[in-house]
């Protein structure tokens, strides 16, 4: 910020937050199930990340949708080395997988997402330190930790699954599992999607992930096109799912750049 006070004397600098977009969630969302004189202290609740890409997908499939965004209900899927999944109802986020942090929600390149609290006690009390802790669950996990995948590469993940690794084949398994869990829900909340939208790294790309995610939406009538969903990628925006899908399924490519361009705008406008 100073840098660009210096560079460019007289030009406002507008901070876009990744957490805006989910200022709207209910407390019944966001609210954490401690002793409110503990969250209302050290402001302990769930804070929600990628919120500026879940915004731009919310106004993209309300476009695409051609309905109002106010009238709009979905469920978007920010997929990559780090993910997260919204549920958004009349065009509003009310509520997402991640938390406090990003480390809540999802199985992620190496973050192990959603996990028992207990787990870290137990950890601790057979002697690693909070730090080690930290960089277990945080650095360590997720493909990494599942798979051996270097950094969490989803692609090496597939490789090795194609490759017949049985690790992989269960890595893939497991964060399909995870995502359609909270697809589903979502999917309630919402009160029955307009779309299911998928972007990011592995949204946008990753047939074999997608495929693992749609697969296990049969309940909510949703069927996947395979033909469609190997054809979808690299930048490309299409349907997946076939045409009698309850729900479409539908990639759209994040620009997470324009909106924060559209926002700075907006702030600037006033």
């Amino acid at each position: 910020i100073e840098a660009g006070e210096k560079a460019a004397k007289g030009v406002p600098n507008v901070g876009v937050f990744d957490t805006a977009f989910q200022q709207t969630m209910p407390g019944c969302a966001y609210e954490y199930a401690v002793p409110r004189k503990i969250t209302r202290k050290y402001g302990l609740r769930k804070y929600g990340f990628h919120g500026t890409s879940h915004k731009f997908l919310t106004q993209a499939a309300a476009a695409w949708l051609k309905k109002p965004l106010k009238k709009v209900n979905l469920v978007t899927c920010h997929l990559g080395n780090g993910s997260s999944i919204a549920a958004v109802k009349n065009g509003e986020c009310i509520d997402t997988t991640m938390g406090l942090t990003p480390l809540d929600g999802l199985i992620m390149g190496t973050r192990c997402g959603r996990v028992d609290p207990g787990v870290i006690f137990f950890l601790a009390k057979q002697g690693m330190t909070i730090e080690q802790i930290d960089k277990l669950l945080n650095k360590e996990s997720g493909f990494q930790g599942l798979a051996g995948a270097q950094g969490g590469d989803s692609r090496d993940v597939v490789a090795k699954a194609e490759a017949g690794d049985l690790d992989a084949i269960e890595a893939l398994e497991a964060f399909g599992h995870r995502a359609a869990i909270y697809i589903g829900g979502y999917n309630t909340l919402v009160g029955g999607a307009d779309a299911i939208v998928m972007a990011g790294g592995i949204g946008e790309n990753a047939a074999e992930l997608r495929e693992q995610i749609v697969k296990r939406l049969g309940a909510l009538g949703v069927k996947l096109d395979k033909k469609a969903n190997m054809k979808v990628r690299f930048g490309a925006s299409g349907v997946i799912s076939t045409k009698d899908s309850k729900i479409p399924v539908v990639v759209i490519p994040t620009n997470e750049e324009l909106m924060i361009a559209r926002e700075t705008v907006a702030v600037l406008s006033k």
